[in-house]
């Protein structure tokens, strides 16, 4: 029997419709089972501007580091499941729309993927204040694709995004 390699990924959750808050820390615990997937790490939420198409409602943001044994597709896969267990429709959606829970893989260990429905590191991750700003605060000496996380960060604008206290 061979042992399941362990790998170290992060990963962005957003949602602007319903009670954010609520649904994302939902799609944490679903996602994090404890056993294919453990939760390593957790960002504080974020009160972020909409990205994309402007005229929606404001988001909710945070990022997790995890230890998993599932390979990137399957990784990508439990996200979705999740995703739609919480009520997104991706074939009914406006692209960069409203939605209850977004969750994207941002990396996967230092792996570099360019594949059909899945690119690593993610391939907007450095355009996005509201991904750096929750990344950087688990994870903000780690360097992707070549680029230290909080010198990432200093370059985008970062204006009307707020830390959100703890609901708990």
């Amino acid at each position: 029997m061979t042992e399941a390699r362990l790998a170290q990924a992060y990963l962005a959750f957003g949602g602007n419709v319903g009670n954010s808050r609520a649904i994302l820390d939902r799609a944490v615990e679903l996602l994090c089972d404890g056993t294919d997937i453990r939760l390593t790490a957790r960002s504080s939420e974020y009160f972020t501007p909409p990205w994309g198409f402007k005229y929606q409602p404001p988001f909710i943001n945070l990022c997790i580091a995890v230890d998993t044994t599932l390979t990137p597709r399957e990784l990508l896969a439990r996200a979705q499941a999740v995703e739609l267990t919480l009520g997104r429709d991706r074939d009914h959606e406006k692209r960069w729309g409203p939605r209850t829970c977004d969750i994207d893989i941002i990396t996967y260990g230092d792996l570099a993927i360019d594949e059909p429905g899945l690119i690593l590191p993610h391939p907007r991750l450095f355009e996005r204040a509201f991904v750096l700003l929750p990344l950087a605060e688990i994870a903000g000496e780690r360097k992707i694709a070549g680029q230290n996380l909080r010198d990432a960060l200093a370059k985008v604008d970062t204006g009307g995004i707020e830390r959100l206290a703890p609901l708990r």
